[in-house]
């Protein structure tokens, strides 16, 4: 559903899809905190958020409400991802230490995100795994370059945890604003963005979109929603 550097051509076309109308608020912090993963933790328990909860072509997939949070500092954007599940699918030895080649496979969830409204087809792909796996890649849709946006690193943290009890995967990022955004830091600044999920093993795979995009690929770029930074 998501980049595979080795089958670029599939980003080269695809329908033309109204602009999203949906627009999450991310909501400013004086400062920047470590990641926890924790939707009950200081910065995040009083935290307003958005829900996702059908698929890419606007189906219903019931038991994956997603939830959606985001916050802001001067340096980073943060988004926590909280994601029921049915059953997960994971990808064997996993590391944190390093970049997970071909994550899109496994259970994950993702943002797409850039602050270029006239050239919409370049932004930047983030995805975490329930075990705290990464990728980050700098696409372009007009020029696709799959080792510049394998190579690319924006430097992004992240965090997961697994509660087996409650069926529920949390997953947080800490992404540089610089690596997506060249304005300064602002209260009003809006970028593009949408939020996806891929969970549970084929052939009963799900995927989950906050914007349809009316296309088996999450890459459409004319269906992303709005972020904006407010205090």
């Amino acid at each position: 559903m998501t980049l595979k550097p080795i089958c670029l051509a599939v980003l080269l076309c695809g329908p033309v899809v109204p602009a999203g109308p949906g627009v999450i608020a991310s909501r400013y912090i004086d400062a920047d905190f470590a990641p926890t993963a924790d939707p009950a933790a200081p910065q995040w328990k009083d935290v307003d958020g958005i829900f996702m909860e059908n698929g890419p072509k606007g189906d219903a997939v019931p038991g994956h409400r997603t939830e959606v949070r985001s916050r802001w500092t001067k340096n980073n954007v943060y988004f926590l991802f909280i994601c029921p599940y049915e059953t997960l699918h994971l990808k064997p030895a996993p590391s944190v230490k390093r970049e997970t080649y071909s994550l899109w496979d496994w259970d994950v969830a993702e943002v797409f995100v850039g602050s270029d409204f006239e050239h919409i087809n370049r932004y930047k792909e983030f995805e975490i795994s329930p075990r705290g796996e990464w990728v980050d890649l700098d696409i372009d849709r007009n020029a696709m370059n799959g080792e510049k946006a394998w190579l690319w690193n924006s430097k992004f943290q992240s965090k997961a945890r697994i509660d087996a009890n409650k069926r529920i995967w949390y997953g947080e990022m800490r992404i540089p604003l610089a690596s997506i955004d060249t304005r300064a830091p602002a209260a009003g600044n809006e970028m593009r963005i949408n939020f996806y999920r891929c969970q549970g093993p084929p052939p009963n795979r799900k995927f989950i979109a906050w914007q349809p995009t009316q296309d088996n690929s999450f890459h459409v770029p004319e269906a992303f929603g709005r972020m904006k930074l407010e205090k």
